[in-house]
């Protein structure tokens, strides 16, 4: 792409690592975070969840927040990585007024609300935590936690919040409102959360299997990630290099059914087209796809089919990192690509676990991290309710 988009940072906590470097060994290693339920306070306790593995008191603590503070999880798991992803990029507070800040999330503060609500209903002693359900507040408190960001926003769009927070960040690098964007998203696990995706009847009792044939669900997953986006002349007069570059992006909205995707996968279909013209590449040039891969019979049939459309019988390797983390959601977009950043980075493939049957008209995804050739561009997918639908086409960085 003649005019990319620099990555300079980027940060993650998931249930595969509290950082880079511990998802990048549990990737290699092919190890999963799915498992019992620790922290979340449910009875579904035959449900396997990807929690991250660190109690709001840890979180807390490892924050310097004082205890007693009101606070929600989904800000915690933001902090910690925004923390990351600052230092990475060398960003100090004196930075912050000229940079924008965009969280995805749709749980938002629902974890405290769910434990408070019956006290607010009876005396109203706990409203400090009522007051920050709504899913802005999330991102307030993760931004007022570090100084004050130069512009704040909250997109929230279901499982795509987090990809559509960093398509926003980047038409603002574009437009030249902006020359340096945070994005990303969190989310935590909450009953609420649970209990909705159960009442749907898509969650798994067993880890889950993306594109397997005896897939039969999703497991649900939580976390947090941002990456920086910044026009290279910014990031040149600090002297900081990308570590790769967002050269395409694209969203769709096929809206087939309030929570279904479409049998042809329109949607997916439209949104990695885009990804791909708005780069100038030619899906021949894709080396690897992170699909949204839920595990689930439908999504994951109508995404192999909008891989098929696109790619024909040349489709790169796929694979759903999802069965490692969970879906986490909200913040799946976000974590995803930082996933997708450290393939780039250190030339690997992620597994996709727990696969062992061809789905009927799917793919085979990827059960061997070691390509076949170099790894320059990738396209990250990413889902949400109504049909909105979002890719990223994140290329390698060749120093010139």
């Amino acid at each position: 792409m003649e005019n990319p988009i620099w990555i300079t940072g980027a940060g993650i906590v998931s249930a595969i690592g509290l950082n880079k470097l511990e998802v990048l060994d549990a990737l290699l290693q092919g190890r999963s975070g799915i498992g019992p339920v620790r922290h979340l306070r449910t009875v579904h306790t035959d449900l396997p969840v990807g929690e991250v593995p660190l109690s709001n008191d840890e979180l807390q603590s490892r924050l310097g927040i004082p205890s007693g503070t009101p606070i929600i999880r989904t800000a915690l798991l933001g902090m910690w990585a925004l923390q990351e992803a600052l230092q990475d990029a060398r960003i100090d507070t004196e930075l912050l007024s000229d940079t924008a800040f965009i969280s995805g999330t749709t749980v938002g503060g629902m974890d405290k609300s769910e434990q408070y609500y019956p006290d607010f209903l009876s005396n109203d002693s706990r409203n400090e935590y009522i007051a920050l359900h709504d899913c802005g507040s999330s991102t307030e408190l993760i931004a007022d936690h570090f100084g004050r960001f130069g512009f704040v926003a909250t997109p929230s769009t279901a499982c795509s919040s987090a990809l559509n927070a960093i398509i926003a960040g980047a038409n603002l690098i574009r437009s030249g409102l902006a020359d340096r964007v945070i994005a990303g998203g969190s989310e935590c696990l909450t009953r609420f959360h649970l209990n909705g995706f159960h009442a749907l009847m898509i969650l798994d009792s067993r880890p889950c299997r993306p594109f397997d044939a005896s897939r039969a669900g999703l497991n649900l997953g939580e976390g947090a990630a941002y990456i920086v986006l910044e026009r290279p002349s910014t990031a040149q007069d600090r002297g900081v290099e990308p570590l790769v570059t967002l050269d395409g992006y694209g969203n769709a909205c096929d809206a087939f059914h309030q929570t279904a995707s479409s049998p042809d996968g329109e949607g997916a279909f439209l949104a990695m087209q885009a990804a791909l013209s708005d780069a100038g590449l030619t899906p021949a040039d894709i080396d690897y796809i992170n699909a949204h891969g839920t595990g689930t019979p439908n999504n994951d049939s109508s995404e192999s089919a909008a891989m098929f459309r696109l790619f024909g019988d040349l489709v790169p390797p796929v694979s759903s990192t999802k069965s490692a983390t969970g879906h986490t959601t909200s913040a799946s977009g976000a974590i995803e690509t930082v996933i997708c950043l450290l393939a780039l980075r250190h030339q690997f493939l992620p597994i996709n676990l727990n696969w062992s049957e061809p789905m009927e008209n799917g793919l085979i995804p990827v059960r061997d991290s070691r390509p076949s050739r170099e790894v320059r561009h990738v396209l990250c997918n990413s889902f949400g309710f109504g049909g909105n639908d979002s890719s990223l086409l994140l290329s390698k960085w060749q120093k010139p």
